[in-house]
C-alpha cells in the first residue's frame, strides 16, 4: 500500500507520539527500522503519518520503545486500524484540510475546554448566526460555498447531542457576545440559544464580563481537546490565516494556564446565565 498523501490530523498525531516513545528510548529511526525488520524510510513514513498501522505493529513498536504505560498504548491503538470514513470527509473537496481536522479532533475528544474573545464558539453558533459570520469572510465567499460552510458547522455540533453527548466547556468574553451579527434578531435569537444550551447538564458556559478587567491571553480562539489519556491532549488555534494545532507539554501548560487565567475572572454559570439575559434584554 502506497504512503497516504494527506494524513489527518489524528494520523499525524499518531505518528508524532510513536516518534515521540522512539525518541524517549534513545533510538534513532535507523535503529527503530532493525528492531521490526524494516527500513528508515518506513519508520519515517509510520512517524509522519502516511503509513496506517495495525494494533499488532503497535504494541511491538511500544514493546521496542519500553513503553509500559497500557493506556496510552490503548489510546494509540484506538488512533490507528481500520475506521469507517468519518461524516466529515463528504466535505473534503469542499473545505479546508485544516477545517476537516477540527471535525475529526471534535469527534474523538473525551470533552472540550473552549475560550474565545471576539467569536461565539462554532459549536454553539446557530444557523443564521454562522450564515451571517461567513458572510462576512474576506474575499467574500460565494453564497454556495457560505451554505457549505453554515452546513458543516452545524453538523460539527451533533457531538453535543445524543445519547452520550461530549462535556463541553466555554468560557465567553463579552465582546463575543456583543458582535452584531445578523442583526438584533439573529442576535437575540443566538444568546437565547446559548441559554438553552447551558442548560444541559454536559455543557457550562461562563461569561467574561468587560467589568471584570483585563487578562493575559491573546485573541486567538483556543479549541482545548482532552485526550483518552492526557498525553493525547490537543490544542487547536483558530486564525485569520487557517487553524494551528500544538500537542508539545510546554504549549499544553501554556495555554491551560491563559484559560486559567480567564476562568478566574469569569462569571459563574448562574451568574453568566443571568448575564446574557440581561444582553437579550437590552437588544
Amino acid at each position: 500500500m502506497p504512503p497516504r498523501t494527506t494524513p489527518t490530523a489524528r494520523q499525524l498525531r499518531l505518528g508524532v507520539e510513536l516518534r515521540k516513545l522512539r525518541e524517549r528510548a534513545g533510538l534513532n529511526t535507523r535503529e527503530a527500522a532493525e528492531l521490526i525488520g524494516a527500513n528508515q524510510a518506513r519508520i519515517s513514513n509510520i512517524e509522519t503519518g502516511r503509513f496506517g498501522l495495525s494494533e499488532r505493529s503497535i504494541r511491538t513498536l511500544a514493546g521496542n520503545y519500553a513503553c509500559g504505560d497500557e493506556a496510552l498504548i490503548a489510546a494509540l491503538i484506538a488512533m490507528t486500524g481500520k475506521r469507517k470514513r468519518g461524516w466529515w470527509e463528504e466535505y473534503r473537496e469542499l473545505l479546508s484540510p485544516g477545517q476537516l481536522d477540527l471535525a475529526e479532533l471534535e469527534h474523538h475528544a473525551a470533552a472540550l475546554l473552549l475560550a474565545t474573545v471576539l467569536h461565539i464558539p462554532g459549536l454553539l453558533q446557530t444557523v443564521d448566526h454562522a450564515r451571517a459570520v461567513f458572510a462576512e469572510g474576506v474575499p467574500a465567499l460565494p453564497p454556495p460555498d457560505v451554505e457549505d460552510r453554515v452546513s458543516y458547522r452545524i453538523k460539527r455540533q451533533r457531538i453535543l447531542y445524543g445519547e452520550s453527548p461530549t462535556p463541553c466547556k466555554a468560557v465567553i468574553h463579552e465582546a463575543a457576545l456583543r458582535m452584531p451579527f445578523g442583526g438584533p434578531q439573529t442576535s437575540r435569537a443566538q444568546l437565547k440559544h446559548l441559554i438553552d444550551m447551558s442548560e444541559r447538564d454536559h455543557i457550562t458556559i461562563r461569561v467574561v464580563p468587560f467589568r471584570n478587567g483585563t487578562f493575559a491571553g491573546s485573541g486567538q480562539s483556543i479549541n482545548y481537546f482532552y485526550g483518552p489519556v492526557p498525553q493525547l491532549d490537543t490544542i487547536l488555534l483558530e486564525q485569520a490565516h487557517g487553524s494551528l494545532l500544538l500537542d508539545a507539554e510546554a504549549q499544553l501548560q501554556k495555554y491551560r494556564l491563559v484559560i486559567g487565567k480567564m476562568e478566574a475572572i469569569a462569571l459563574e454559570p448562574d451568574e453568566s446565565r443571568d448575564f446574557i439575559h440581561g444582553l437579550i434584554q437590552e437588544l
